[in-house]
């Protein structure tokens, strides 16, 4: 597991690739997810240097791209494919745009706040935290997740 997320020094480095596919909203949200607020959540997440892409899709390519890799047939709302933990964290995270949205509405979120958890969530599975598999290790993943989002300003997204 990660040590050291969100520690009180300073933020490791960060290479950060941030990408928009096209959907209705995209205009929206990437106004929202200005280059700048994405690296300090991503960066408040990371124990070491990244290389990060995030990209945000439609219901379409989040659909087939979660069907490819997981063999499930729906838009998830985050998936992360992560390639190393050390020495540098590289990985892709993809959001889909159209489930952010409806899923803050539906948990009367604002759409700043759900991106700000499913980021950080995202590079949490990036740093080898894992929440499917062992029920200890979701209750610390949220642990975690609560203590970043509080420190980002953020209040309790479960």
């Amino acid at each position: 597991m990660a040590e050291g997320v969100g520690s009180g020094g300073a933020l490791p480095p960060l290479a950060l690739a941030l990408q928009f596919g096209r959907f209705a909203g995209a205009t929206t949200q990437r106004k929202l997810l200005k280059p700048a607020r994405v690296r300090r959540w991503v960066s408040f997440a990371l124990a070491r240097p990244g290389e990060i892409s995030v990209r945000v899709v439609g219901e379409q390519e989040g659909r087939a791209l979660n069907l490819q890799y997981r063999r499930k047939d729906y838009a998830t709302n985050v998936l992360t494919f992560d390639y190393a933990q050390e020495p540098v964290v590289m990985a892709d995270l993809v959001l889909c745009g159209p489930v952010v949205e409806r899923e803050a509405r539906e948990q009367g979120k604002t759409l700043e706040a759900h991106y700000a958890h499913l980021l950080v969530h995202g590079v949490l599975h990036a740093q080898g935290w894992d929440h499917e598999t062992d029920e200890r290790d979701a209750l610390a993943m949220e642990a975690l997740e609560i203590l970043l989002l509080a420190a980002l300003g953020f209040a309790n997204p479960y």
